[in-house]
Formats: structure tokens, sequence, C-alpha cells
């Protein structure tokens, strides 16, 4: 059986070439390791380093993978204080590889996968943290409606909407009961803040390991995987950023909980 994450390099090398300005081939392609939701692989071409991020070939939930409002987001984002790769093609032909992708430019910097930053200082720890929340801050700052993203999602009944969307997705992916996923459901039905009609542009994974930092200073360079962002409240991403002090520092997306903080 062929391989369905594998790219036709040179199918694909006449596309850019045609379609992106400034790109010159022959291509390779190589597939980043981990497990993205969205398969994502890095192109070296004659002319520089791009980065492709694709849907799964395949039936998929709906509403997931949206590669393509990641490409409208981060675009809208281009001239802002959130800092984004440039954006360089939103293809939707599935004809070229498959399935919808996005190009973008590479960025050289550094991914910091353990919350805890343990080849850091106390002094670097703390100001990557910083850097991390005036992002946070910039982002949810935005005016939606000057960088052309007041129709990005629905105000309004943000947590009820979340709730509907998650426990639908789950519905549809389950495979067997589960009494605690159950209860979950039913308690958070039950106790859903009111709205207060804040409205923000929401990431939906605000995450250390979603950022790309400078390789020499605090600096972030690039905020990533928009994949679940949408119209939403400022509160939820951070419930999001301070949930890592609560998740286990040996869980498989190491949090904070269990170590020295302190120290």
């Amino acid at each position: 059986m062929a391989n369905t994450f594998e790219l036709d390099v040179a199918v694909l090398s006449d596309y850019l070439t045609e379609n992106i300005a400034g790109f010159r081939g022959p291509i390779t392609a190589e597939k980043f390791a981990g497990g993205q939701s969205n398969p994502t692989y890095l192109i070296d071409a004659v002319s520089g380093k791009y980065v492709l991020r694709r849907k799964p070939p395949g039936e998929l939930l709906k509403s997931a993978h949206a590669v393509d409002r990641e490409f409208r987001v981060m675009k809208a984002l281009a001239q802002s204080d959130v800092p984004v790769p440039t954006m360089r093609l939103l293809c939707d032909d599935d004809s070229v590889i498959g399935s919808m992708f996005y190009v973008m430019d590479y960025i050289d910097g550094r991914i910091f996968w353990d919350a805890g930053l343990p080849e850091q200082s106390p002094t670097e720890r703390g100001a990557i943290y910083d850097a991390m929340n005036r992002v946070l801050a910039n982002l949810h700052n935005i005016d939606v409606d000057r960088v052309g993203l007041s129709d990005y999602g629905r105000p309004g009944n943000y947590f009820e909407r979340q709730l509907s969307r998650w426990t639908s997705q789950y519905r549809a992916s389950e495979t067997e009961a589960m009494p605690a996923m159950e209860k979950l459901i039913v308690w958070l039905n039950e106790n859903l803040p009111p709205d207060d009609g804040l409205v923000c542009i929401n990431h939906g994974d605000f995450r250390l390991d979603n950022m790309m930092f400078d390789n020499d200073t605090p600096t972030v360079l690039a905020l990533l995987d928009w994949e679940l962002s949408t119209l939403g409240h400022p509160y939820a991403d951070l419930a999001y950023q301070c949930m890592q002090l609560r998740i286990p520092s040996d869980a498989a997306i190491p949090g904070l909980g269990g170590i020295d903080r302190t120290a």
C-alpha cells in the first residue's frame, strides 16, 4: 500500500513554481516527526525553505483539520503584534497532493517541548513565559474588524458552543462507554459560565510547544497550530495556559505539575 503521507515532489514542485512568486524547484520534502493532527513537511527548494501543512487524506470528522482556517487567520495577523509565519499559498485542489494544503515560510528557531524548561536557567524560564504571556495578551487585544476576522466565528456563548462541539466530536469517535467522560459532560453542562459578551480571537491550543522562539533570546518568532482558532472568550486561552500548572511533568505533553516551581 502506498504511503498516504508521501508527496509527489515533481507535481508539487511544478505547482508551487507556477503559483508562488519567486519559487524555484526542484524540491525535496521531509515530513516533520511528531503527531501533528495536520501532517507538516519541510520543503527545501532552490529558492529557499518552506513549510507545507496539509489535511490528512481520507474521511475526517466534520470541521476537523481546518488548514484553510489556519491559513486565513495567520495571513490576517501578518501586520499585527502577534508573530506568525509569512503565508505563501492556500491550495484547495485535492488533485495536487490528495488533500487541501498551505505553504508558509520556514522559520529557524527553537521549540520547547517540555513546559518545565529543564535546560534553561530560572531567569531564562521566567523570560520565556513572560514572552509567551505577552503574545497571548496581544492576541486578545486584536481588533477583529481591523484585521478582517469579524466573521471568523460566531460571537457569544463561546463555552456553550465549545461544549456542544467537543461533545459531538466525542460521540462521533466514541468506541466504548466511559463513565468518567459521561460524568464530565453532565458536570460541564450544569456549570457553564454565563456569557459576559467578551469576544476575541481565541487560539484554542495555546501552549508552549505551539510557539517558536529565537535561537538565542526569549523572543517569540511565531505562534503556530491555529487549527482550533475562532472568535471566542479570552478566559479560554488563559485557562488553557494555566492548565499547564496541573498537567503532570511526566505526561505525554509535559506540564508543570509535581515539580518545584519556586526553585
